[in-house]
């Protein structure tokens, strides 16, 4: 099986699925248990938290542990909504959709949102945020990287705008995570959601930082797990894999960076005009490509790839109805039958130049097949 579609999930490392046994073997106690079991646990638990406010240079005090990236969102929002009065918030068209429908729902209970538009590589302007501020304006959400084109947002000029103008501002990092070098204070955010599936972890477990310093008012008073902001029992060897994960991402990071932004160059290569890319490179993670095909449905071009063991993607795994065509698609420029012939390559670690080649030519197989019987 050719395997690309790491936007989506990625498969548990060696190392990682090593750790969670382990501490899932030795690591017994609750850690909010007091005995010496427990506070084995607890040691184990603030070590995993101190290493992974250490990669984000943050503080191990905002670190919660969630159950993923979708969690991790919901949590940063209502903790930023609830430290400050505003009913304005700030978002852009192409943010995932755990973000996209939360802020829907958040329309319903009396806030406005403000959904930016963004130019044809899928970036905002900060023009644009400058522009929408208000008065009542309490909260920006922009993803860091989309996660069906890659395209690269401007996090740090435009949290340096909102710190100036006193709106709190949260980030969707989840597919930046292990994947380019992440700061909170150089990225002038409040908060930031990770994923512990996207970079080789197990499923179920990501983080949520909020910054120490914004007000906290905990959602279910008499918590005690997570600071009090998430109850219960926190699932020790998922959180341990997950640091590891991390730890080896990040020894890896720069080097793989390149590697893979090799494998997405040749992958254009070798298609030439046979595919469109959807956004830029210039402003892209190269671990996502987004592309068009001339006059084939995705759909068509993914499930004629998978009968040939080659698995990749029409869209986020988080939005996989595609009667309705893509935010992001539309969002940079696309009419709705463009966007529906829209596929998602995703490159992970294990991907190899002969993988990148023989997708390729599997592509151009499909795309010259489907144009002789047109």
């Amino acid at each position: 099986m050719i395997y690309l579609d790491h936007a989506a999930t990625t498969p548990m490392s060696e190392t990682a699925l090593q750790a969670y046994t382990d501490t899932a073997r030795h690591v017994l106690g609750n850690s909010q248990s007091v005995h010496d079991s427990g506070a084995m646990a607890a040691g184990l638990l603030e070590h995993c938290r101190r290493q992974l406010a250490q990669s984000i240079n943050g503080h191990p005090h905002g670190v919660v542990f969630t159950s993923g990236g979708t969690e991790s969102n919901m949590l940063a929002i209502d903790t930023l909504l609830a430290s400050k009065k505003g009913r304005h918030i700030l978002s852009t068209q192409v943010e995932h959709a755990s973000i996209r429908n939360y802020l829907h729902k958040l329309e319903q209970s009396g806030y406005e949102v403000t959904f930016l538009p963004v130019d044809g590589n899928g970036i905002v302007s900060l023009e644009a945020v400058k522009a929408s501020l208000r008065d009542d304006t309490v909260l920006a959400t922009i993803q860091l990287v989309n996660s069906e084109i890659g395209a690269i947002q401007p996090i740090a000029e435009i949290g340096a705008l909102l710190k100036e103008r006193g709106v709190l501002f949260h980030t969707d990092a989840i597919q930046a995570f292990g994947k380019i070098p992440i700061d909170v204070q150089a990225l002038n955010v409040d908060s930031l959601s990770a994923s512990s599936h996207k970079l080789y972890g197990p499923k179920g477990t990501g983080l949520c930082y909020l910054n120490p310093d914004i007000k906290r008012i905990l959602p279910i008073p008499g918590t005690t797990h997570e600071m009090g902001f998430r109850p219960g029992t926190v699932n020790l060897p998922a959180i341990v894999a997950f640091v590891t994960a991390t730890q080896e991402r990040l020894g890896e990071m720069n080097a793989e960076y390149g590697r893979v932004l090799n494998l997405r160059q040749r992958l254009l290569e070798i298609l030439g005009d046979w595919a469109m890319e959807a956004g830029t490179t210039v402003q892209a993670l190269p671990h996502i490509l987004g592309l068009t095909l001339p006059g084939v449905e995705g759909q068509y071009a993914m499930l004629h790839l998978s009968r040939q063991g080659i698995m990749v993607a029409t869209g986020s795994a988080c939005h996989v109805d595609m009667e309705a065509p893509s935010h992001t698609l539309i969002a940079i420029g696309k009419t709705a039958p463009e966007a529906k012939t829209f596929i998602r390559v995703s490159f992970g670690k294990s991907t190899t130049l002969e993988e990148v080649q023989q997708t390729g030519n599997a592509l151009k197989q499909i795309i010259g097949g489907h144009r002789r019987y047109e």
